[in-house]
């Protein structure tokens, strides 16, 4: 046996299940393939403690079995699990306050008086995670125009994971979480949550404003129109410089001229279209995208 063919059966962990460079090497390439998201070898140990759960859950005994359901037709669902347990979540309320400060004074100005003249403003959370985001856009949004739900402004959140979706939907938060909410906008657009008393629920007038869709941003996008803003933070950074590019000329395309691109702290846009509008903020110059 050559030495490359040892280390593919080499285990990675010494753990409860089996788990080698050869099963490591090809989840990372199921993952790639479903999300363009790039796992580097140094994740193994990750990789192995996210789906040992998943193991367990289905009785099975060893990475390879699994493997062997990823691939066969019952497989579909097992992988939309795979993915939500090796993707990360992380987010909070007004992450990075920088950007809703931004959002508030420089852009929504314009875009409210426009949509109180009869125009259309779209903006977009495209990794939303559990929600905190897209609200967070929203309670912007309604800080400087509480009657918003009567014009034509919409924002869209998606993201790849189902699971963090229904969450977002639900728009339950525990109160813990709300400590970066100002004060007057927890006190107007959050309620008790029924017997749930540590938690809060996001006002029926802001749900509104936002619609979940599950959407992967490697995959097509089934909808049509441009966006005035699209906030796509801390996502790029797990894909490879190919797709990264990709991404972020799909994402120009779908906005509006002069439309604002808000990106993670370590990530940086250089792409045609884009110039700098703060810290990690970007203005796209020239013709509108979008149909």
């Amino acid at each position: 046996m050559t030495s490359a063919a040892l280390r593919k059966a080499e285990p990675i962990v010494e753990g409860e299940f089996h788990f080698t460079w050869d099963d490591f090497a090809a989840i990372a390439s199921l993952l790639m393939e479903q999300t363009g998201i790039s796992l580097p070898e140094s994740k193994a140990t990750l990789v192995y403690s996210r789906l040992a759960k998943r193991l367990r859950r289905l009785g099975l005994t060893s990475f390879l079995q699994y493997r062997q359901l990823l691939n066969s037709p019952a497989g579909a669902d097992e992988g939309l699990a795979l993915v939500s347990a090796l993707t990360t979540n992380v987010t909070r309320f007004f992450r990075e306050p920088h950007h809703f400060d931004h959002l508030r004074q420089t852009v929504l100005p314009a875009l409210l008086e426009s949509a109180k003249a009869g125009g259309r403003v779209r903006l977009w959370s495209a990794a939303c995670s559990t929600g905190e985001e897209a609200y967070s856009i929203a309670l912007t949004v309604l800080e400087l125009c509480p009657n918003a739900n009567t014009y034509d402004i919409r924002i869209l959140a998606t993201d790849i994971d189902p699971d963090v979706l229904k969450v977002g939907r639900a728009g339950q938060y525990r109160h813990a979480s709300l400590e970066a909410v100002p004060d007057k906008l927890r006190q107007r657009w959050f309620e008790p949550c029924g017997e749930k008393p540590e938690w809060a629920s996001i006002k029926q007038d802001v749900k509104a404003l936002v619609s979940f869709r599950q959407l992967n941003l490697n995959g097509s996008w089934p909808f049509q129109g441009a966006f005035d803003a699209i906030f796509c933070r801390n996502v790029v950074i797990y894909f490879d410089e190919p797709t990264q590019a990709q991404l972020w000329q799909r994402l120009r395309d779908r906005l509006t001229s002069g439309g604002r691109l808000y990106v993670g702290h370590s990530e940086r846009v250089d792409v045609p279209g884009f110039r700098p509008e703060g810290h990690t903020v970007y203005r796209l110059d020239g013709q509108a995208g979008g149909a």
